[in-house]
């Protein structure tokens, strides 16, 4: 038996979320993490949202759906889990490949310290317990890119498990209103990713990339208490920036650092849980939404037109936006799960077992990990709201977006404007071109500082609120120029001389007396054309509340 040795291995540099498309093909073999388990298809969960295939009529039965997520994310580390081969995303093919990870005979596993290290640490962010001793085990099956025949995993004694995770989804007819839930976590474990088979259908051959073969993941099981896909895609994002945010995981769906299977049935409220299907491989958070969707639609579908739901895999076609069949799960597979003989148990400790003495490189304490902890979203967001008093709902966005947090705070560090305003600068105005042209924070033509001195002007109301997005728009054009330059080279601020101003209310009140009438009458939209034909005289370059107050003056004097 191997000794208990921990391999070192560093996380790598941290990439920015690029945005999400096609992913990694994955193997057609056995699907990834834990056998099918008879226990969790019964298990009771509260159903709350209920699916429909259109509006039930008077005696129909509505249906619920029943959602489990199996998450894998690669873990951010320099080295494999078990060699000290190099993990790089876009390699050349079969560069990054030791002689343990081709499975030569008389090779060794090395557990790599780092992915324990980032094991326990997302654990005790998941609210998990951290088993002080947990094992390897064996999961058999034969596919080219497992050249073993076996994937080492923690089927039977994870290193985490019975943790929570909240999240929040938007209701409401405006969908302006936030619901925190909470879904279950069955367990973490530690295993291999497998290797990349590459089809090429037109030479009729598949070919094999083993530079992924080896390379840690995390696998998230959760219980089955979701029940559609916005649910699903809200806990996948909440736990994507909490890998993020502890650096235990990249969590870059497009580059196959996330993927995520499905695992769907529907019934009557009340009856047995219906059969489910898996569907594999999901790496975007938009498409596992709608692959969860069309799948209970799909189910209810099939039952209300007397068929029967199938136990089988299937994955997710993004181009014609629905789930198609890979396998049927008739016949399962004995995975034949044995205990790893090449690794011994894994035994972690806290500041009480720690024995005197011990190696602190060869042992993990668990407290240590907890002390090392960063500050999660979640206390994020409650801090924006009671600091800033900030929205909830604004809150998720400045976090849901890469950069988009830090881009808030460095234009509140540098202007005088109140935080609410600069929220709503940054998440209507600034985040809306962002959406419009398609890029990222890091994109932007527009810096903190630029922004900041923009909002400055329109505090001090040397600008109005429609110059003011004005002048964003030629920032945004990127000349090299500042707000203040902009201002002044076209003429765009106010008119600060009360007399100048006084004698164009006074002309435009003798150009339009029938509005004058009106307003006289008790009109009150009349006064609000009249403040509109001043600006327009002035060229938007007139505070709105102070021409108001001069024609009330002048009206009613």
């Amino acid at each position: 038996m191997a000794a208990p040795v921990l391999r070192w291995g560093c996380p790598g540099t941290r990439w920015v979320l690029a945005g999400v498309g096609g992913g990694v093909r994955h193997r057609r073999g056995a699907s990834i993490g834990s056998t099918p388990n008879p226990t969790r298809e019964q298990s009771t969960v509260a159903q709350k949202p209920l699916h429909t295939a259109q509006n039930p009529r008077k005696g129909e039965h509505k249906w619920a759906a029943v959602v489990g997520l199996e998450i894998h994310a690669q873990i951010s580390s320099n080295s494999k889990l078990f060699s000290g081969s190099q993990v790089c995303f876009a390699a050349p093919p079969n560069s990054l490949v030791s002689f343990f990870d081709a499975s030569l005979p008389g090779t060794l596993p090395v557990l790599n310290r780092r992915c324990v290290e980032a094991a326990v640490m997302t654990g005790l962010a998941l609210n998990c317990h951290i088993n002080k001793k947990s094992s390897f085990d064996r999961k058999h099956y034969f596919y080219a890119d497992l050249p073993a025949g076996y994937q080492i995993t923690q089927q039977r004694l994870p290193i985490a498990a019975n943790g929570s995770l909240a999240y929040s989804v938007c209701v409401g007819k405006k969908r302006g209103q936030l619901v925190s839930k909470r879904v279950r976590i069955k367990q973490i474990q530690l295993e291999q990713d497998s290797g990349k088979s590459l089809h090429d259908d037109l030479r009729a051959q598949t070919l094999i990339d083993l530079n992924r073969a080896g390379v840690g993941l995390l696998e998230v099981v959760l219980e089955p208490d979701l029940s559609c896909g916005e649910e699903a895609a809200a806990v996948v994002r909440e736990l994507q920036l909490i890998l993020q945010t502890l650096g235990t995981s990249q969590a870059n769906m497009a580059e196959g650092q996330l993927r995520v299977d499905a695992n769907i049935s529907v019934h009557h409220p009340g009856e047995p849980l219906g059969i489910r299907t898996e569907v594999k491989n999901l790496n975007s958070i938009r498409f596992l939404a709608k692959a969860i969707d069309y799948e209970i639609q799909r189910q209810i579908n099939e039952l209300e037109a007397g068929g029967k739901i199938l136990n089988e895999t299937r994955s997710f076609d993004c181009k014609l936006g629905c789930t198609v069949p890979m396998r049927d799960k008739e016949g399962k597979q004995d995975y034949r799960f044995m205990p790893e003989p090449n690794l011994p148990p894994l035994v972690l400790y806290d500041s009480t077992t720690l024995p005197a003495g011990a190696d602190s490189q060869q042992v993990i304490n668990i407290d240590q990990i907890r002390d090392m902890l960063p500050e999660l979203p979640s206390v994020t967001r409650e801090q924006l709201v009671q600091q800033y008093g900030l929205l909830p709902e604004h809150s998720f966005t400045l976090l849901n977006e890469v950069g988009l947090l830090e881009f808030f705070q460095n234009v509140i560090k540098e202007t005088r404007a109140e935080p609410k305003k600069v929220a709503s600068w940054v998440l209507n105005t600034f985040l809306g071109y962002l959406k419009q042209q398609n890029l990222t924070v890091s994109e932007s033509p527009v810096t903190p500082s630029a922004l900041a001195e923009l909002l400055d002007l329109l505090e001090r109301k040397a600008i109005s609120s429609s110059v003011a997005k004005q002048v964003f728009q030629e920032l945004w054009r990127g000349q090299g120029k500042t707000a203040a330059q902009i201002v002044s080279e076209q003429k765009l601020d106010l008119l600060q001389d009360p007399a100048a101003l006084e004698q164009l209310c006074l002309a435009t009140m003798e150009e339009h007396p029938q509005v004058v009438v009106d307003v006289k009458k008790g009109n009150p939209r009349a006064i609000n054309k009249l403040i509109g034909l001043v600006r327009k005289a002035t060229l938007s370059r007139a505070d709105p509340a102070l021409i108001k107050d001069i024609l009330e003056k002048r009206l009613w004097s």
